[in-house]
């Protein structure tokens, strides 16, 4: 399937690394783990920590850093994508999905913390987003958040399992 990933970076100097093309394989893979079979496309903004809180503070009133910002442009539940019941791109006809923010200097950090590098926690990240794009949520801690981690293992693994090949 052929989705279209829409990468800009806020400043300079912001995506030394290889980051567009780990966060394509990631929105592939969660994309193609839930079954889409129709064209989507997804705007990723990479920032830093200052331009992430800037959003955070617009968007969700919270004036802290965060690692990633999703702002879905349909209403979806869980593992229900209607392509019928969303926006389409008049140009492309694709199905637009939404946008996403992603700091890359919070990813950096998580990435050391967590001791997996900076590739895996962007790809995590992106993973994260994207199914908040398709509904997903963590609200709370229960059944919501408990299936969102679920299906965040799951394609990871996938794109874990395609690395070893």
């Amino acid at each position: 399937m052929k989705h279209k990933i829409y990468l800009s970076r806020e400043k300079r100097g912001l995506g030394q690394t290889p980051a567009k093309y780990w966060i394509s394989e990631a929105v592939n893979a969660a994309l193609n783990a839930e079954g889409i079979a129709v064209p989507c496309e997804v705007s990723v903004l990479l920032t830093d920590d200052a331009g992430i809180r800037k959003l955070n503070r617009e968007f969700r009133n919270v004036d802290a850093a965060t690692d990633v910002l999703s702002f879905p442009s349909n209403e979806f539940d869980p593992g229900s994508f209607d392509p019928e019941n969303a926006d389409h791109s008049p140009e492309t006809d694709r199905v637009i999905l939404g946008d996403m923010a992603l700091s890359l200097e919070h990813a950096v950090v998580q990435g050391e913390e967590f001791g997996h590098g900076t590739k895996r926690e962007i790809q995590y990240l992106t993973v994260h987003s994207v199914l908040h794009l398709l509904g997903y949520d963590h609200v709370d801690e229960g059944v919501m958040k408990k299936q969102m981690r679920s299906r965040e293992k799951e394609i990871i693994a996938l794109i874990d399992g395609v690395k070893e090949q």
